[in-house]
């Protein structure tokens, strides 16, 4: 048995007892099949009804738990999501947990300036390239709300974009079937075919519903085109306690949870088995501020709930966020914070895990935070690694050897302690821990000037594996029509 195969027991963080997931759960159906919700699409009012929802009012629907046991039976419990060459990269079960950045940021903070300002199209392909570099980060999503592209068809540029500049799996944004189709399209030349993207999808499309319980025409769109073309998707809501949702996080959750099996009863009845990616967003309301924030511990909380939940109740994999802060520059609040939501997203095992690299509570978007992040992700998975223990890691032939080697003997010096370091110990890039006088010989330089110049350098540096030109003459072509 090698060192890989060795069961190792891992750390893990649980919120919910059995009995509190199954009356959350409970709690959520009874909205559905009492409160109800509001659905805005013909198409999927007529799915639902078919399946034993009842219209009590106008477009105000209930829905059976029947209608949901059997969704939740039909949705697969794991999704794969390959690189834009074929490979495996991302496998989305269990208790795997992979990382990477948000979408939609208004704003950035300039690398070369350090001043906030609008996002453009440029930043997207620097994000991009970015994660496409980073170890630890696993997919993309565009980090801007460009102002330099048509508004009606921002996602469509925003995702050609990605395209270009990355080959890790993406994580996009539509705003209805109409430009979701052409992002489709993109996505199909890219892997020379509609089968091909079926059999090896590198997207997953995020939507939301709104909350309270409203379901509007365009969201649904979205949700039938994905389950029709076997795109992956995750349809969590704005259920935020305070604000969407009810103060307190168990009704939140409620709510959050009855808003995703809507959605995931509309995708099932439209495929049967097409990938579903479960999980509310239950951020707060900040009663101070108004704003949703990104840097609480309520949201962690929520999302390691959830993930009790799916262990106990619902086995499909978990949408979640970490690694973004309330801070408006990446200062020690935003490290905290942005640590703080990584090591629990993990060890909660939450699954596709987004908004890495998020300042000013989504507002803002920083390559120096994205930069960072991924360090923090690589401490977290060594911690969450556990520790192996076999006849290697006890080292007892080594104890012996330098116990009995008389003064001066030290493990430093031993061939166990070389043979073993790369693995045994966590070895950082970014965060300092080298002597005083070497610090200041070296420069002085603090975190932020560090992922500073590392994320300059590989924007310098970095070689993005090309897509043929001819691919990217049809990805042209598709961004002109209209």
């Amino acid at each position: 048995m090698n060192r890989s195969e060795v069961p190792t027991f891992k750390p893990r963080l649980q919120v919910l007892n059995r009995d509190q997931a199954w009356a959350i759960h409970t709690a959520a159906l009874e909205i559905l099949d009492k409160t109800g919700f509001k659905m805005e699409h013909p198409g999927a009012l007529k799915m639902l009804v078919d399946a034993g929802a009842k219209v009590t009012s106008g477009d105000w629907v209930t829905l059976p738990a029947a209608a949901v046991e059997r969704a939740l039976k039909s949705a697969p419990h794991q999704i794969n999501l390959y690189d834009q060459h074929g490979n495996e990269a991302i496998c989305l079960a269990d208790r795997n947990s992979f990382y990477g950045t948000g979408s939609d940021a208004t704003f950035t903070l300039d690398l070369e300036t350090g001043q906030r300002r609008r996002t453009v199209l440029s930043d997207v392909a620097d994000f991009a390239r970015l994660v496409d570099r980073l170890d630890h980060l696993d997919f993309a999503m565009s980090m801007a709300n460009p102002e330099d592209v048509p508004v009606e068809d921002i996602y469509i540029h925003v995702f050609a974009e990605m395209i270009k500049n990355m080959s890790k799996p993406i994580v996009f944004i539509a705003d209805s079937g109409k430009d979701i189709a052409r992002i489709h399209e993109i996505a199909c030349q890219i892997v020379s075919g509609e089968e091909n993207l079926r059999r090896k999808p590198f997207l997953l499309n995020y939507s939301e519903a709104i909350s309270p319980l409203r379901f509007p025409l365009n969201v649904m769109e979205k949700l039938i085109f994905c389950a029709e073309h076997m795109i992956p998707i995750c349809l969590p809501s704005g259920s935020n306690a305070g604000g969407g949702a009810p103060v307190t996080l168990a009704g939140a959750m409620a709510i959050g949870i009855a808003e995703n099996l809507v959605g995931l009863t509309v995708h099932q009845l439209a495929k049967s088995g097409a990938p579903f990616l479960f999980g509310p967003n239950v951020s707060v309301l900040d009663m101070k501020s108004t704003v949703v924030s990104y840097g609480c511990p309520e949201w962690s909380l929520t999302q390691a709930a959830l993930a009790d939940m799916r262990d106990e109740i619902y086995g499909l994999p978990i949408w979640a966020y970490a690694g973004a802060s309330d801070a408006k520059v990446m200062d020690a609040q935003a490290g905290a914070e942005a640590m703080f939501s990584i090591i629990t997203g993990m060890l909660s095992g939450a699954n596709l895990i987004h908004d890495v690299g998020f300042l000013e509570y989504g507002s803002t978007s920083s390559l120096e935070m994205v930069t960072m992040a991924n360090e923090l992700v690589a401490m977290s998975r060594f911690f969450d690694r556990g520790i192996p223990v076999d006849k290697e890691t006890l080292a007892l032939e080594a104890i012996d050897r330098v116990a009995t080697g008389g003064p001066g003997s030290i493990f430093l010096m031993d061939d166990h302690t070389f043979e073993n370091f790369m693995e045994a110990q966590f070895l950082p890039v970014l965060l300092d821990r080298s002597r005083y006088d070497s610090w200041k010989q070296s420069g002085a330089t603090d975190l932020y000037q560090r992922c500073n110049t590392e994320a300059k350098r590989i924007l310098k540096e970095h070689q993005v594996k090309a897509k043929p030109d001819s691919v990217l003459q049809e990805v042209e072509r598709i961004l002109r029509a209209r």
